[in-house]
């Protein structure tokens, strides 16, 4: 059985879960940070991998949006020590957001 690329570390996987859980509005504020601390970090993406990706069929729960997608798209080819450290501040403001 093939796992999805963020099922692979389980920190990820709990900030996703816990994005997919969470009002729209919050979802796009992560997805905001996520691009934003990505790029801090220096992760890109071409504009035909963004293009290419957005426009076949929108299987998953974040392809709903232009922008929670892109924002996953900067998490998958994020190394991993940036991948966890994002997650863990994802994980931390969804909590904090969810006992608010």
């Amino acid at each position: 059985m093939q796992k999805r690329w963020y099922d692979l570390d389980p920190t990820v996987s709990t900030a996703v879960s816990l994005m997919e859980q969470a009002e729209e509005k919050v979802q796009l504020e992560c997805a905001h940070y996520i691009i934003d601390k990505a790029k801090n970090y220096g992760v890109r993406l071409s504009e035909s991998d963004l293009s290419e990706t957005f426009n076949y069929l929108f299987r998953r729960w974040y392809d709903k949006n232009r922008q929670l997608h892109d924002a996953f798209e900067y998490l998958k080819v994020a190394p991993y020590d940036v991948q966890l450290g994002i997650a863990f501040d994802i994980i931390e403001k969804l909590q904090k957001d969810k006992e608010s």
